[in-house]
Parts: C-alpha cells; structure tokens; sequence
C-alpha cells in the first residue's frame, strides 16, 4: 500500500515552497483478565495521511483516511489552501525558515524497524489469555484482595514519510505494554499496589521478550503481598527527609519537571492557554543551573528497546542523541526545526504526532538520566532518615511546570544506613528549579531501568503519545517528605 500512495502523492504534489506527506497504519490488540475473567479481546487498525504545505510564508495541514488519488488530491489541495490563508495570519513566517533546516527532510532517505525477538501473533489468542490468567490467579492470595487484573497491550505502527522533491522515510515500530494492578481493602481503607504503575510504566518496543524481561511472570502474587503489607504499614512520616526515587518514580519526576518545561514551542507560548507555559526562559541555554553536577540528560532516539525509538521525527529529520543538560547545566531545548528557527537556537530531532490525523508538534521523546557510580546500597548506607519511595500513584505542577507534589504507591522507611519498615502514602513536595540541585548521588547501571508512558498529552487539538524514559535510582537531600495524614 505504501507504494502506491508514494506514487499518488508524486503525481498529485501541488507546486510550493515544500510539500511532504506522512501516511500511518497503526494496529493493536488489547487482552485483559479481570478478577479471573477474560474481558472480550478489543482490536482496531486506523490508517490515513496527513499532508503537511509550506508556500508563501503560510503552513497548512490536511488530513485523510480516504487514500485514493481522488482523497489525496483533495486533501494537498485543502492544505496549500490554509497555507495561502495563514500567510499574513501567522505568529511565524515560514518563509524566513532556513532552506537548510527545510532541505534536511526534502533530501532524507531512510528507515527503521523495531527489533523483535517473538511477535505477539507467533502465540495463539489462548496463550496469551492463559498467561494472564495465570498471574490474575496468583494475585488472589487473601480474602482482603477486591480487584486485581492483568493485561497485554500490543501495536504495531507503520509510516511512510516522503516529500515532493525525493525524500523517503519508511518507519515500522513495535510495542508491548504489559500491566498488572491489585487493590487490598481493610476496616474502611483501600491500598493498590501496581505492576511498574497505574499508567503502563513497563512499557517498549520489541516483541513478546517485554513480558520477560519486565519481570511481569511472577508478579501477580508478588503485586498483590505488597498491597497487603500497605495495608498494614503506618503513614510516611512528615519533615525534611534524605530521599531515594526508584525508576518507577524518577520516570515521572523527569517528565513533567524537566521534558515539559523543555519542550521548545512551550517555552515560545504555544501551549499558554492549554497546559501552560515553562519557567525556563531562552536566556537560560547553555548557563542555568538546572541541577547538580551530577545531572546528565539526554534525548536518546537510540535505545532499541525504548518507546519512543526512531530514527527520524515526523518532520524527517534524522535523530541524534543530544545531552540536554550536562553536568547540571541547561544546554539545549526539546525543540524540531520549526521551533528552533523561530528561537533562533539548536534543538533536537523531536516534532512528533500522535496519529495520521494530527500534525507533528514538539515533543519530548526517549528523554533519560544517564546513570552514575552510586550502587543501590551505597545510597542506602549514605542516609541516616529518609524513605524509599516507588511507583508514582499522583501528581501535581503548576502550570509553568515549576513547583511540583507527587505521591507514590509504596515507601520504605532508611534509618541509620538500612532499610527498614514498609510506610504508606508516601508523598514529597519540591520545585523544579532548586530540586535538581538537590541531587546528592546517582544510581549506576544495576539501578538502571527503561520505562515510559503512553499517555502524555500535549497540544490543540490533544494528542497522548508513547514517551520513553530510562533512569537509575537517585538520591536527593532535604527534601520536603510528607505522609497520607497530613
């Protein structure tokens, strides 16, 4: 199919400035046990083209699932249309783009496919329900057990990127989320304790080799003795606190208080009346302070097994792996070409979109701590009081992604070096510009784990797309710790 709507797109390129088109055909299957019951499988396969026009200094999109020649010669029509209506409408001139920036995607030829070890369609409909039962079955190990259920969420994408003057991009990625939850409930109080998170942390590409390697046999039973042990377990304590966050955790800490904040057309303004803007300002690039010197961040499209792997973005620009903080400091924004003409600053291969039907915008992608020297028990033996905090269960931040209070499923008391009790609600306050700099020691590769999410939201119309973000365990000083009592 994919040949054939290159050869239509050739034929029917209206004459511009730029023209490009992105054709996605994307399919899942979701299965689910419930309480030992098997939900009705769900499948869907959406497929269409999205045509993007840059002419006169105006930007037009259309967008269509009708992929004849006839619906895409309406729909490249329609989009140099709105380019020609935006041309003295718009916040941007896109004529004042640089050719160069323009002429990277117009030139590019490539490709990329996920590694898959086992395809999820090499095992049979029952192989997979048996696999979940079995873990739902297991999770059932007391009566204070109320819900409990386990899933497998598979895709598989297919794109095709190409524009009117020769660049061909062909792009296929697999993904495997698996996921696992179980509720304990006792004298009025409710304690769920989830398989790497509420939100499908344990989340890749690859095929059926995710569910073993994300420890996913076994932790049903597992899943389900920590929500007991919740049950059970006194409130997190309250006060200024040495804390270590699991990757489960710093998953989410790097998201919303350094990916967000950094995303470029937030930075411009784009997302004001949405989701809010940043505290990051341009000036900020390449001398602000964002952490300690032992914070390094990278854009890493390169990790095989990481969710939001590519080799190119959806504007065709080809992906390299980028620090955007070094050693503590601020040195490049989430920004794609578009976002860095109009700040006049290098960004990064990022401008995604979450479907055919939207047009790629800033996002942040395969955004990851780089890991340290600090062993896990090391960190460990470094704290005379604090807490061991995994799995984020909430969140709040401010709308200029600054000040910030999550909670986390599960922690764990360190007194005097060790480990010790199990606490509930455990939950923590901080804001982004001094919290990083409260970073005292990073995990090394044995605390290493790639997780991800594939439920950030972004954009007008709203677009939820896959973000991947690996980290070691870290450890941060003074921090303000509090507990489900206060």
């Amino acid at each position: 199919m994919t040949a054939s709507i290159e050869s239509i797109f050739k034929r029917i390129a209206p004459a511009c400035d730029f023209c490009s088109f992105r054709f996605v055909e994307e399919t899942s299957e979701r299965l689910t046990v419930e309480q030992n019951v098997v939900v009705p499988p769900t499948s869907s396969v959406d497929r269409g083209v999205m045509i993007t026009v840059i002419d006169k200094g105006g930007l037009g999109y259309a967008a269509t699932s009708d992929v004849t020649e006839a619906g895409l010669r309406a729909a490249a029509q329609r989009a140099l249309e709105w380019a020609h209506l935006t041309a003295s409408r718009s916040v941007t001139d896109y004529s004042a783009i640089a050719r160069a920036q323009l002429q990277s995607a117009q030139l590019a030829t490539g490709q990329y496919q996920t590694y898959v070890r086992q395809r999820p369609a090499d095992l049979s409909l029952k192989d997979k329900i048996d696999l979940l039962m079995r873990e739902s079955q297991a999770a059932k190990i007391n009566d204070k057990i109320v819900d409990w259920s386990a899933s497998f969420w598979t895709t598989q994408t297919k794109q095709l990127f190409a524009t009117a003057d020769g660049g061909v991009i062909n792009q296929e990625w697999d993904f495997l989320v698996p996921s696992l939850s179980v509720t304990a409930f006792h004298q009025g109080e409710a304690q769920t304790r989830s398989f790497g998170g509420r939100y499908n942390g344990f989340c890749q590409q690859g095929g059926f080799e995710i569910v073993e390697r994300s420890g996913f046999f076994g932790a049903g039973q597992q899943t389900a003795s920590e929500a007991l042990q919740l049950l059970g377990a006194p409130n997190c304590p309250t006060g200024k606190l040495d804390v270590i966050l699991m990757p489960d955790q710093m998953m989410l800490q790097i998201h919303e208080s350094i990916g967000h904040p950094l995303e470029l057309d937030r930075i411009l303004g784009d997302e004001r009346n949405y989701a809010g803007t940043s505290f990051v300002t341009l000036d900020m690039f390449g001398t602000y302070q964002y952490g300690s010197p032992l914070l390094n961040v990278t854009f890493d499209p390169t990790m095989a097994e990481q969710f939001a792997t590519f080799a190119y973005d959806d504007d065709g620009t080809k992906a390299n792996k980028e620090f955007i903080i070094k050693d503590g400091l601020l040195t490049r924004p989430l920004g794609g070409a578009i976002s860095q003409s109009r700040a006049n600053m290098p960004g990064v291969a990022t401008t995604r979109a979450c479907a055919w039907n939207r047009p790629p915008i800033d996002r942040m992608s395969n955004l990851n701590i780089e890991y340290g020297a600090s062993s896990l028990d090391e960190m460990v033996a470094s704290i005379d009081d604090g807490v061991l905090m995994r799995t984020n269960v909430s969140w709040s931040i401010d709308d200029s992604r600054n000040k910030f209070q999550f909670g986390c499923e599960l922690g764990q008391r360190i007194e005097n070096g060790k480990l010790t009790s199990i606490v509930k609600n455990p939950n923590y306050r901080g804001v982004s510009a001094t919290f990083w700099r409260s970073l005292s020691a990073v995990g090394d590769a044995s605390t290493m784990e790639v997780m991800g999410t594939p439920y950030c939201g972004k954009g007008e119309p709203n677009q939820v797309i896959r973000v991947g973000h690996a980290s070691p365990a870290c450890k941060f000083s003074a921090i303000d710790v509090f507990g489900g009592e206060e």
